[in-house]
């Protein structure tokens, strides 16, 4: 299980766990300027990104969407999703997870540009 303080450094960024309870956690997601993390699903658990700096391109299923400063998306559990910067400034992400398993082995990753399929 996660506990708060856990991170972790990524080819686009990093992450930091800053709340955990029972069947939720919040992680906070740094995505570097040109990055983009995988395009990825989950069977297990179901997230929710809020957008705290920056401007993100969230892709769900096969809706692209164009989020700013509080925008929001809900990534229903099973959704193919994705979460990209293309501006030249870092991206800052508020993730709540919500689930019975919200763990990184959650993680099926169908395209990637850093070889991690």
């Amino acid at each position: 299980m996660a506990k708060v303080g856990d991170n972790d450094t990524r080819p686009w960024g990093s992450w930091q766990t800053v709340a955990v309870g029972a069947g939720w956690q919040v992680k906070i997601l740094q995505v570097n300027p040109h990055a983009r993390l995988s395009l990825q699903s989950h069977k297990h658990r179901a997230e929710h990104w809020v957008v705290t700096r920056g401007s993100a391109t969230v892709v769900v299923d096969d809706k692209t969407l164009q989020l700013e400063v509080s925008e929001s998306v809900n990534i229903p559990q099973g959704a193919k999703h994705r979460l990209e910067n293309h501006s030249a400034t870092p991206l800052e992400i508020t993730e709540v997870q919500f689930g019975d398993v919200l763990e990184e082995s959650d993680i099926i990753r169908h395209e990637d540009d850093y070889g991690r399929t």
